[in-house]
């Protein structure tokens, strides 16, 4: 049978928890298929809750006893959990339960990883833990009591005594259970201290499993350093003794922000130059600072429901983005941030699963850790401190933290607090959170008489369930060049509030060529013809380094759409342009390497799709083929140039310089192997002393087919480090060329290593075959097909996955007749399993609908 149907749950439904709690008594007696968990909990009325049944939530747990003040009661259990007549005063609810820890698959709540016990109750995990009001407007102290033969026994907040076969917790600050973390097993720490500003010194521990002590070290630098920028940047200190990261190989996300205790997908925090790509380091950097910067801006306050989930998350990806702009290259960040939000939020907002930044309803809350939540949330995070200012947003942020520290927060109370600091009418703004879509601005020109006037025209099409759009609030960051290419305005913030909107520049001498939507201020599509000599100029004279990589990016994307649709030669106008900068040896190396990378082919099929054309994507794939090829061809003569800029002597280290320099030359090999066969890449291959440099080689050696040997010696010596082996896997699929990519992951698939319950390993085969465009939609339906059959497979194990891998069918509508009906088929043939759970109900529900 199938589940029954999902509920849908409304935000204009929301009223509070009837009780509030006191505090929370948790003792845990570990054993794989039966772990005890007692739970005693004080509960007092909550004045300012309507009357309702006592109820607490509860999944794929066995109830041994109940009692209210010592008294055995009997509640009625529920699928979702239990209801009991209680006092009408305070009392104290205890409850023991059993769950089998090593039977969860779906790696939610209690589970096991490699025999090591962890726990995941975001968002909603903790009810398979034991019966509890499992929201995140419900707050406690806890006090946890772990006992098992494990050596490491961990909980949130600081230790409050341990013996032999068990430790005590205790966090001081208050919680809901999504934060909840417990961990037990073998495990070894990289320890290290930390003194904040105010004096306090705090423990510091990277818990990893015996052999990975050696790839904690960038973890733990990452760390200290996310601590000392929250200090100066926003003034928020730590607040516990205590500070525990754990890597866990079998993990649904990236990491988790437990109050004390973050539990990191392995993957998330384990490097060394040896098994990780600078890449790896960044993002190791990034998510450290992410899940730290929660302390905050997540745990301190939290969300009142679930809808307001981007209050926590769009508020410290924006926070992260900032921290890695100062730590690195703030430009190179900005054009990667909005090069990522292209690539994954934009075709959400244009597709079957649009939906506001703050959702109106939801049937299972884990299908909207989405890129809108998400990126688009820091995206207008970030609108909202362009539109007040530097100064008014740290005041602002000062004034949040200060008003809701210990609360469960909504947008309302996030927008007043902005009112308040700033005396602005923040109301039209707000449709950031409610209206879903990507705006649209087109704009119009004048110049007369020295003046010169730009005319904008936003414009939001219809998405599922909001059919009608309101004005937003853009900011419109432009500057104007001269003919001669000098800034004669510096960058002005035009705020638009109307439908269509006009500004002005006076007492300019000659017609301006306008840099609009300097840094992306806004996520937004701007729809503008523009001459490809005006983006060639601003390619050369632009002072904004984000609109001149977008010159040259729309460049690239018509010289492409040209090639795609008319079958013409590539742009040699544009290679020349781009070769002038390339040769621009003052320029950031990695600016340069960003420069160098062409749109991609779902890029390119969703602007065919919106200019009223049906994108092929094998005509798609031969046209970026006949561009790469062009660009290695023009620009041989420069490439020994570019790679001796390139080149690091020092001792490998990934910071921004070294990075740059080796993104930079990875680019120029790419070239190069398209005119040798692969010669470099082997040289390079055989000589590398970095992940890096021997990934970026290997990944060449594979696209000019000459990888044989090199994948037999790279899995010979990386087979017993998972980590590495996930990107052996995934590069394979990923650099297959079209007709081969479904037949490469499927032989993958048999391989003794392909573990397809580790969400690792899954997604290095089934998400890379996802994001190879041509190769996903083979015109037979076999990408389809493959990834149908392993989701459907995967499904009753971890449904989370499962979901989140659906999205790879959202643009179905785009393509061709016969490519629709075959994914179409496959969509459907998924739906109409048995025991479908709620979470890819709902994503395939939504991407036929």
């Amino acid at each position: 049978m199938k589940d029954a149907a999902p509920q849908t749950v409304y935000l204009r439904d929301y009223k509070p928890f009837g009780w509030r709690i006191e505090d929370v008594s948790l003792a845990f007696k570990l054993a794989p298929e039966a772990t005890r968990v007692t739970s005693r909990i004080r509960f007092a009325p909550n004045p300012d809750a309507p009357a309702q049944d006592f109820f607490l939530h509860g999944e794929d747990v066995t109830l041994l006893r109940a009692s209210i003040d010592g008294a055995e009661v009997t509640p009625e259990i529920t699928p979702q959990g239990l209801r009991c007549a209680v006092p009408a005063g305070a009392f104290t609810w205890e409850a023991e339960v059993e769950i089998a820890p090593a039977s969860n698959t779906a790696l939610e709540g209690l589970y096991m990883s490699g025999g090591m016990y962890c726990t995941q109750c975001e968002a909603e995990g903790f009810r398979k833990i034991t019966y509890y009001p499992d929201r995140p407007d419900v707050m406690a102290t806890f006090t946890v009591r772990i006992e098992s033969d494990m050596p490491v026994l961990l909980s949130n907040g600081n230790p409050a005594g341990s013996g032999d076969g068990w430790a005590e917790w205790h966090d001081p600050w208050p919680k809901p259970a999504y934060l909840f973390a417990l961990v037990a097993g073998d495990l070894r720490n990289h320890p290290d201290r930390f003194t904040t500003r105010s004096g306090r010194d705090v423990e510091l521990n990277i818990w990893v499993r015996p052999g990975d002590e050696g790839k904690c070290a960038w973890g733990m630098e990452a760390l200290k350093k996310s601590m000392t920028w929250d200090e100066d940047v926003y003034g928020r200190e730590y607040d516990l003794d205590l500070f525990n990261i754990v890597a866990v190989d079998d993990f649904n996300m990236g990491a988790m922000e437990n109050k004390g205790l973050n539990i990191f997908n392995s993957a998330a925090v384990l490097a060394s130059p040896e098994t990780a790509t600078d890449a790896n380091f960044e993002r190791i950097e990034s998510i450290i600072a992410h899940e730290y910067f929660h302390n905050w801006t997540g745990n301190r306050i939290t969300c009142r429901d679930w809808f307001q989930l981007c209050l926590k998350e769009g508020l410290t990806v924006f926070r992260d983005q900032q921290f890695t702009s100062d730590l690195r290259s703030a430009a190179v960040k900005r054009i990667e941030d909005v090069a990522q939000l292209r690539a994954r939020q934009f075709p959400e907002d244009q597709g079957p699963l649009s939906h506001p930044v703050r959702p109106e309803s939801f049937q299972e809350i884990n299908n909207f850790y989405t890129a809108t939540v998400y990126e688009k949330g820091a995206e207008v995070i970030g609108m909202l401190k362009r539109l007040v200012g530097d100064e008014a947003y740290a005041k602002a942020l000062d004034l949040y933290f200060d008003r809701h520290d210990g609360d469960a927060a909504t947008i309302e109370d996030w927008l007043q607090v902005f009112e308040d600091a700033t005396g602005r009418d923040l109301s039209q703004f707000k449709r950031w959170y409610s209206q879903a879509g990507t705006p649209r601005l087109s704009v119009d020109e004048d110049w007369q008489d020295g003046t010169y006037t730009l005319t904008f025209t936003q414009v939001t099409k219809p998405t599922p369930g909001q059919p009608d759009k309101a004005p937003q609030v853009i900011p419109i960051a432009v500057g104007l060049l001269s003919p001669n290419g000098d800034e004669v305005v510096p960058t002005r913030i035009l705020e638009m509030t109307e439908g269509r909107q006009s500004f002005t520049f006076e007492g300019l001498s000659a017609r301006p060529v306008p840099s609009i939507l300097r840094g992306f201020s806004a996520p937004v599509v701007l729809d503008r013809e523009v001459p490809a000599e005006e983006r060639a100029f601003l390619l050369a004279h632009d002072t904004d380094p984000f609109n001149r990589w977008e010159s040259s990016r729309s460049l690239a994307r018509e010289a492409l759409l040209a090639m795609i649709r008319d079958g013409a030669a590539p742009d040699m106008a544009w290679i020349d342009a781009l070769g002038r900068v390339l040769r621009d040896d003052t320029l950031d190396p990695a600016f340069r390497a960003l420069m160098l990378g062409l749109p991609s082919q779902s890029e390119l099929a969703q602007v065919l799709h919106e200019k009223g054309a049906t994108p092929d994507p094998d005509v798609i794939y031969v046209a970026t083929e006949a561009m790469a090829d062009a660009l290695a061809q023009r620009f041989e003569p420069m490439l020994d140039a570019l790679a001796a800029q390139a080149r690091v002597d020092a001792p490998y280290a990934p910071d921004a310089e070294q990075s740059g320099r080796r993104a930079l030359g990875g680019a120029v090999l790419a070239l190069r192997s398209r005119l040798d066969g692969g010669a470099a890449a082997k040289a390079q291959f055989e000589a590398a002393d970095n992940m890096t440099l021997h990934l970026t080689a290997l990944t060449c050696l594979i696209r000019a087919g000459a990888a044989d040997l090199a994948l037999g010696v790279f899995h010979d010596q990386w087979q017993d480090d998972r980590l590495v082996m996930d990107k052996w896997f995934g590069l394979q699929v990923a650099a297959a060329g079209p007709a081969e990519a479904a037949d490469v992951a499927e032989r993958l698939t048999r391989h003794p290593a392909f573990d397809w319950k580790n969400p690792n390993r899954f997604r290095a085969v089934l998400g890379a075959l996802a994001m190879n465009h041509a190769g996903f939609h083979r015109k037979d339906g076999a990408g389809y097909r493959l990834l149908a059959d392993w989701l459907i497979k995967l499904d009753p194990l971890n449904p989370q996955t499962t979901a989140r891998m659906c999205s790879a069918f959202q643009t179905w509508r785009r393509y061709d007749s016969d490519r629709q009906a075959l994914m179409k088929a496959e969509l459907e043939r998924i739906a109409a399993r048995d025991g479908l759970s709620r979470d890819t109900a709902e994503m395939i529900g939504r991407i036929l609908s």
